[in-house]
Order: structure tokens, then C-alpha cells, then sequence
């Protein structure tokens, strides 16, 4: 019998050579000391190359060099031109990039540079032009500008592309020699090299890119065939879009140039150049069902294409024109689900979204049962979309809520991480909160949930959600057993939360409290003390029933966070507590439920440039009208129109922190300062605001309210509230002073002197400006919301704005000027564009919607021209629009 060798065990432990970096562990000093190779008589070049290595490989990981090693390398490395070995000479220019030598230095190696790049090896010319546009200044370029050129047009494609890429590089520090250029780039162009004429297009259009009319004139005369190198014809594509899209404005309706030359791209013959042309067309401004038809036409065929590449290609392109043509790609739904079971996964993910996206009623079954077994292949991040998209087809087709609810809880009971749990989580409350005959399902899907959960937020969030919707469900009793369940089998925080959803159920449902005070008074003696607290104290609310139960359930009308502050700061006196005293400002956080970490950042960095645009979300707006009602004063004032986003009337870090709100009804304008008081050592009181109506002579003081007292660190607020004509755009300017009696407070008992003093704080100056009377609104469609109004209700005319820097810095001055809402992210401008339409909408005091159409250029002096078109419901307002803009 044969024996058999050895098995050679693999040990985990020890780690696989091959993992490791070959310069693992070098360091700085020893490889400058093996730097001396280079200065031998006998140079080996292998051995240099090597050391060469080293030094590069230390200067990518962040190693500094001193000045000093800096220059000994570079003079050690200039020794190497002597050597005829190739390798060799491409690692001395890499290195002598890398170090950057001082223009003292340079001069050392320029000769050699300058011989290499007139040798008559091509390698050598290639790497010696790219050495020397990368080290020399504008001075020494001079005297090889000549070389540069020929360099451009020279026949070899390296020495050719070499010279244009460096131009790319002198471009921004020496633009003047490199347009000097623009006849040998004009020839480089009709270059036969594939890679040199990508190069020189796209230089010639950096040269041109601040000349509209010159970038215009090269596409077209470029798109009529000069072009073969594929990645040329990918960069024309994006410069005709360019021009398309600055076009768009000033053409004929249904008129697109160029569209004639995006679609011949369709049919070339490099998938590269298809793919470019299609996702231009679906990507342009304004594009119509039948623009669209030819790319989706091709983008179907790359669906089957055996290439990963295209396949996915294609589907991500299609996801995105789902979004707003869903009809359009209703055409691929076939061949998209075949890339279900596509073993790329993010193939079939985003096949998925799509097809959920553009499905009809009638498909959601059978997608359905695709869906359900893809999900055990895919991780969490893809779950979490397939999720987020069976969210949006339900909300669309509310009927079909049974199928997509039970396939929701199906994957709920699954495995998976807390994201993935999280959000299918929030898509079953959204579904409850959206679609009214979903919520019984739901709720008993989250109660069969929270039976295995794992994660004690997740179970909180749904005993909350239990005790606030379970008592007006119709049969409130069987949502009991899983709460109760949750506070036998649990951890502290979860009995917590389950013993205040079981109080809600008995402050709720009469019928239910005997039972329910049975559970609780089990919780009397749980070893927590939150459950023992929260049992104690609903038990005895519920054994004394009346008014004070209710109370007890219902919402405090105060922020959380102020009332924290406010008890914070009264824990220092002897004063009675008044919640009347506290703000109720509402502070501008992620509303509702918790969110994970990264959630969080995002909610607060959406809201905080919601509140920069001038965005204030509808609770916002709806708390500050319920503050102003519940003020004796205002309460007449009829409907709240708007509420301004915060101004801030002082300097950061000083005494006193105050900043506005301007709240506007038709009739009044009411000034909302919230002050707060940052010494510690004062109490303030009798806090008021005089206003200086001298500049705003239409204002007319009618009310203001006093804040009592504003001790150290709880915010409060003054009041002062003007009566102007109505129908009239009352604008000025007010001056404002802070009135105050300060009192010293002894920082370490809290004691407060009984007499004062009145002293007062000058505020910065307030503006009410016509903006103030427009309402930000949201449209998604704006030519339907334009051509729905009659063009009868339509003003135009013509403004010069004067110089602005860029067409950026003249729509962002009228947009503020208006105060209106920019649709179709028409307020960004493309860089270097010469024109730009800019598309508002609002609504306007009174309630007359309105749109405003911008059309603005920018000539060579810089500047700028504007077309204003307006309509609106009103044609008053159209007028009123004009004044503004007419009066800025």
C-alpha cells in the first residue's frame, strides 16, 4: 500500500507573507542613508531604482523631509541622469516630482531636462516634458514654449499627449502661455491617436470654457464627424450638453439643439459612446416621453448584455428615470426582472427598486413572491432600499397595504442588524399613519414583533406607539397580554415603557382600568426604580379618576428642553415655579421619533439648511400660531400668514442672546424676540423691546407683552405687535433697544438682592422687507403649474442687475429679494455658464399663488441682464412682483 505524504497543516495564527507590504517597517533615516548609492562611481541601477522606491513610497505615506534632506536627495538624485539605464531615468522623474525642488535648484537639472526632452528616444521626451511643466515657473516656460508646441503636434501620441496633459497643469498657474496653444491643440484634435485627441478636446475646451460662443462653435463644428476616438466622442457628448442646456432658455418650444447628434450617438458603435449619449438624454432639463424613447430603446438592450458592467449601467440609469418618467420604463419591466436573480447584487437591487417604482396594481403580487426570496441573498444596506421602496409602492397603491404589510412583518421576524430592523420598523408606522385601514394589521404585527425583539429602542418606540393608538382601536383589550408580557419577560427600560402604554390603555378605555390597575399594582414592588415610580404614580392617578387623569396623558404645550432649563434654573431660588414664564418657542430638531447616529446628523443638517433657505416645517409653524393664540393681544389677529426664520439682533458671546421672529397676518405684524440671559451672576426682570418706528412710518405700535423674568440661561420671550394697512407691502426699518431691571444674583446659594437697577441693551437694527409676504411653496411640476394659470395674468420686463462676480452670486441676490422657493434645483448655476433661468413659485399674502420665471445673462464685462417673467392667479400681484424687484 502506497504512503501517502504528508498533510501540511495550515496554521491560522501566523500571518501569509504575501499579505505583507514589501516596505513594511522602513524608515526615513535609513533609507536617506541608502541614498548614498547614488553618489558611487560605479552606479548599480537596480539598486537605485530600489532606494528610489523607498523614497516615493515614504513621500505617499505622509513623510515630511526637512529642507535639508530635501535638497541633498535632489543633488544625489541629479547624479542618476549620468546612467543610460531607461528604468532608471523614469524613477529619477518620478522622484524629482515628488520633491518639488526650489527654483534655486531647478536650474541644476533643467539642462538635462531640457537635452532629454529633445533625445531621440519618444520615452524619455514624454517624462522630461511632464518633469519640467510640473517644476519650472512662468519664466523658465518661456524659453521651452517653443519645444512645448511642437511637443503638441508631434507624430509619436506619448510626446503629443504628454505635452497636452501638461498644459492641463500649466493651465491653472500660467493660463496665458498655454492659450497661446490653442492653433497646435486645434490640430492635436484631428489627431488619428485616440488618446491624444481625448487629451487635446479637452484642453481646447478648458481654453474656451469662459467663451460661450466659442465652446458653442466647437461643438458644432465637432459633432459633424471629426470625432472617432471614443473617449473624445464621451467628452463632446457632456460638452453638447453643456450647450443644450444654455440654449434651452432662448429656444423655440420643442426646438433642442443638438438632440439630432445625442441620438445619432445611439447607434455608434462603442458601448462606451452609447451608454454616454443615453444617459445624456435622459438626464437633460425639460426632457419629453419622446425624447427619451430612443435611450431607454438602447439602455433595454444593455439589460441583457452578458457585461456586469453595462447591466448595471443601465439599470442604475433607468432607477433614476423612474423617478420622474416612471411611464417611460415601464417598457423594460421584463427584462428588469429577470435581473432579479442576477448574481450581482447590486444589479438586482436596483432592478428591484425600479420595478417597484414603475409597477402597476396589478404586478405587486408577483413581485411580491420575487422579492421574497431575493431577500435571504442580499445584505442589510440592500435590504434597507428594497425596504424604503415597498414603503413608497404602498403608499401609492393604498389597496394593496394586506400584501405588502404581510410582507413586511415577514421579514421583520427574520435575522438582521438594527438598521435594517429600524426601518421597516418606521415604514409599518408611516403605513399605519398614511393608510387608516392598515393600522389594526399593523399594530398586531408590532405586537408580534416586540415578542422576540432585540433591541430595547425598537420595542420603546413600539409600546408608545401602542399606548397612544391601541386604545382607539375596536377591540382595545387584545393589545394588553404583549404589553404586560413585555414587563414580566424584560429588561428596566422596556418594563418602563410598557407599564406607561398599559396606563394610557386605562386612562383611555374606562371599561378596561379594573384590570388594568391589577397589572400595575404588580409593578409597585419591581426592582427598578423608573417601573416603581411610573407604577406608583399612574396607579394612584387612575384610582382617582376625573380630570387629573386626562391631564396627566395629555401633551404639554411647552418644549421639553425649555421646561428642563427653566427647572434647572429655579432649583436655585425660592420663587414659585410659573409655566406660563417658560418660552415656547420650538426649537428646529429631527421631529418625532429617535433616529440612529448617522440619521441624526442628517435630520439636523437638512434642518438647519431648511432654516437657511427660509423653511420652517408645518409643526413650526403650527406652534408658534398656538403660542400667539394663546396670547390675550394677538389672539384677534385673524390667521397666521408666515413666520420668518430667526434673526439674530446680537453679536455672538455677549451679555445678552437675542434674535426675532417676524410673525405676519394681513393686518399685523407681530415681533417675537427671545431673549436669554448668559451671566450668571443676574436675574432680569420686567424684560421688555422699545421699538423705533421712525423708519417704518406705516407701522403703527398697537400691543407688546413684557417678559416677567429671564433668569441665567432660560430662554423667554417679548412681544410687540404693529397694525399696518392691509393689502399693502409696510416695509422698514426698526431700531430696538432691550429694557431691563438687573438684580445680583449670588452664583453660589442662588440668593437674589431685592433692589435693582434698570439698565438697557442696544439690539442690531430689524427689517421687514417685502419678502416677508411671500410664502415659500413647494411644486414639483412647474411648466403644468405655469401653463394652468392664464398667460392673460402674465407681466414681463426687463432689468439690468449691474457686475456680480457670476450669474451664481445675481440669482442668489434676487431670490433673496423675492423670498420665494426655487423649483427643479433651478438656483444652482453650472460654473462658467453665461446664462441661466432660474424657476420660483410662492404664495402671496392673501393667498394669490404666484411663479416667477428669471432669465439672466452675464457678458465679458460681467455684467448681468435679467428677463422677469410673472404670473399668478392675481394680476395685482404680478405688478407687486415687479415694484419689488424694480424698488431693490
Amino acid at each position: 500500500m502506497a504512503q501517502l505524504p504528508p498533510v501540511k497543516i495550515k496554521d491560522d495564527d501566523r500571518e501569509d507573507d504575501s499579505d505583507l507590504s514589501p516596505f513594511f517597517g522602513i524608515e526615513k533615516g535609513a533609507v536617506l542613508q541608502e541614498a548614498r548609492v547614488f553618489n558611487e562611481p560605479q552606479l548599480d541601477a537596480r539598486r537605485c531604482a530600489q532606494v528610489i522606491t523607498k523614497l516615493l513610497y515614504l513621500l505617499n505615506q505622509g513623510e515630511t523631509f526637512t529642507k535639508m534632506e530635501a535638497t541633498e536627495v535632489f543633488f544625489a538624485v541629479t547624479k542618476l541622469f549620468q546612467s543610460k539605464d531607461i528604468g532608471l531615468r523614469r524613477m529619477v522623474y518620478l522622484i524629482i516630482k515628488e520633491i518639488s525642488p526650489s527654483a534655486d535648484e531647478v536650474i541644476i537639472v533643467t539642462s538635462s531636462l531640457m537635452k532629454d526632452m529633445n533625445s531621440r528616444t519618444d520615452l524619455y521626451r514624454a517624462n522630461a516634458i511632464r518633469v519640467l511643466c510640473r517644476i519650472t515657473d512662468g519664466g523658465l516656460l518661456g524659453q521651452i514654449e517653443r519645444y512645448l508646441k511642437q511637443a503638441v503636434v508631434d507624430k509619436n501620441p506619448v510626446v503629443s499627449s504628454a505635452a497636452l496633459v501638461s498644459g492641463f497643469h500649466l493651465l491653472q498657474s500660467n493660463p496665458d502661455i498655454v492659450k497661446r496653444w490653442s492653433n497646435e491643440v486645434q490640430e492635436a484634435v484631428q489627431s488619428k491617436a485616440s488618446l491624444v485627441q481625448f487629451h487635446a478636446l479637452a484642453l481646447l475646451h478648458q481654453i474656451r470654457q469662459n467663451d460661450r460662443l466659442a465652446v458653442s462653435k466647437l461643438v458644432t463644428s465637432l459633432t459633424r464627424g471629426a470625432v472617432r476616438s471614443p473617449l473624445a466622442q464621451c467628452l463632446l457628448i457632456r460638452y453638447t450638453c453643456q450647450v443644450i442646456e444654455e440654449t434651452s432658455g432662448n429656444a423655440q418650444a420643442g426646438d433642442r439643439p443638438f438632440y439630432d447628434y445625442l441620438e445619432g450617438c445611439l447607434r455608434h458603435k462603442a458601448e462606451m459612446v452609447i451608454y454616454e449619449a443615453a444617459k445624456a438624454i435622459t438626464e437633460m432639463t425639460g426632457v419629453t416621453s419622446r425624447e427619451l424613447t430612443p435611450a431607454i430603446t438602447v439602455l433595454q438592450l444593455f439589460l441583457s448584455s452578458s457585461k456586469p458592467v453595462l447591466r448595471f449601467a443601465a439599470v442604475r440609469t433607468l432607477n433614476k428615470v423612474a423617478m420622474t418618467h416612471p411611464a417611460a420604463v415601464m417598457n423594460c419591466n421584463i427584462d428588469m426582472e429577470s435581473l432579479i436573480s442576477d448574481q450581482n447584487r447590486s444589479i438586482a437591487t436596483l432592478a428591484i427598486t425600479t420595478l417597484l417604482k414603475t409597477g402597476n396594481e396589478s404586478s405587486v403580487d408577483r413581485l411580491m413572491k420575487q422579492i421574497t426570496n431575493f431577500m435571504s441573498d442580499i445584505a442589510d444596506e440592500f435590504k434597507i432600499v428594497v425596504v424604503e421602496a415597498i414603503r413608497s409602492l404602498c403608499l401609492k397603491f393604498p389597496q394593496k397595504y394586506r400584501v405588502l404589510m404581510n410582507f413586511l412583518s415577514n421579514i421583520l421576524r427574520e435575522e438582521g442588524g438594527f438598521d435594517y430592523k429600524m426601518a421597516i420598523v418606521d415604514s409599518i408606522l408611516i403605513l399605519i399613519r398614511e393608510i387608516p385601514e392598515a393600522k389594526e394589521s399593523g399594530l398586531s404585527h408590532l405586537c408580534e414583533f416586540i415578542e422576540d425583539c432585540e433591541f430595547t429602542y425598537l420595542s420603546t418606540q413600539i409600546l408608545h406607539l401602542l399606548g397612544n393608538e391601541g386604545p382607539k382601536t375596536a377591540d382595545p383589550s387584545k393589545y394588553i397580554r404583549y404589553i404586560y408580557n413585555r414587563v414580566v419577560l424584560e429588561n428596566a427600560t422596556v418594563r418602563a415603557s410598557a407599564v406607561s402604554a398599559l396606563a394610557k390603555f386605562g386612562a383611555a378605555v374606562e371599561s378596561l382600568q379594573p384590570r388594568i390597575l391589577v397589572l400595575i399594582r404588580r409593578c409597585l414592588y419591581d426592582n427598578d426604580d423608573e417601573v416603581r415610580d411610573r407604577a406608583t404614580l399612574y396607579y394612584n392617578y387612575l384610582k382617582k379618576g376625573g380630570e387629573e387623569q386626562k391631564h396627566l396623558f395629555d401633551g404639554l404645550d411647552v418644549p421639553l428642553v425649555n421646561m428642563e432649563q427653566s427647572l434647572q434654573s429655579y432649583e436655585a431660588s425660592e420663587r414659585r415655579f410659573d409655566i406660563s414664564a417658560v418660552s415656547r418657542e420650538t426649537k428646529h430638531q429631527p421631529m418625532l421619533e429617535k433616529k440612529t447616529p448617522a440619521s441624526k446628523k442628517a435630520a439636523k443638517e437638512a434642518t438647519q439648511k431648511g432654516i437657511a433657505n427660509g423653511h420652517l416645517t408645518t409643526s413650526a409653524s403650527d406652534a408658534y400660531e398656538k403660542l400667539l393664540n394663546s396670547i390675550p393681544e394677538f389672539a384677534g389677529f385673524g390667521k397666521l400668514f408666515k413666520s420668518s426664520p430667526l434673526v439674530e439682533l446680537t453679536e455672538a458671546e455677549t451679555e445678552y442672546a437675542v434674535n426675532c421672529v417676524k410673525h405676519i397676518y394681513p393686518e399685523y405684524v407681530v415681533l417675537q424676540f427671545n431673549c436669554t440671559n448668559t451671566i450668571k451672576e443676574q436675574l432680569l426682570e420686567d424684560v421688555s423691546v422699545v421699538v423705533d418706528t421712525s423708519e417704518a412710518e406705516e407701522f403703527d405700535q398697537v400691543a407688546s407683552r413684557k417678559l416677567g423674568s429671564m433668569p441665567y440661561g432660560a430662554p423667554g420671550q417679548a412681544f410687540v405687535a404693529f397694525q399696518k394697512p392691509e393689502g399693502v407691502l409696510s416695509v422698514g426699518k426698526f431700531s430696538n433697544i432691550l429694557k431691563f431691571r438687573v438684580k445680583e444674583v449670588d452664583p453660589n446659594t442662588g440668593d437674589c438682592e431685592d433692589e435693582g437697577y434698570d439698565d438697557e441693551y442696544q439690539l442690531e437694527d430689524l427689517e421687514v422687507t417685502a419678502a416677508d409676504y411671500i410664502l415659500k411653496t413647494v411644486i414639483t411640476n412647474f411648466r403644468g403649474a405655469w401653463e394652468a394659470i392664464d398667460a392673460e395674468n402674465e407681466k414681463v420686463d426687463e432689468y439690468v442687475i449691474g457686475v456680480r462676480e457670476s450669474l451664481q452670486e445675481a440669482v442668489q441676490a434676487v431670490t433673496t429679494i423675492l423670498g420665494m422657493q426655487p423649483c427643479e434645483g433651478t438656483e444652482s448655476v453650472p460654473s462658467n455658464a453665461r446664462s441661466h433661468t432660474c424657476l420660483l413659485s410662492g404664495q402671496f399674502i392673501g393667498g394669490a399663488q404666484v411663479l416667477v420665471r428669471l432669465q439672466f445673462g452675464i457678458d465679458a464685462q460681467k455684467q448681468v441682464a435679467m428677463k422677469l417673467t410673472v404670473r399668478s392667479d392675481d394680476p395685482s400681484v404680478c405688478d407687486q412682483v415687479h415694484e419689488i424687484i424694480g424698488s431693490a
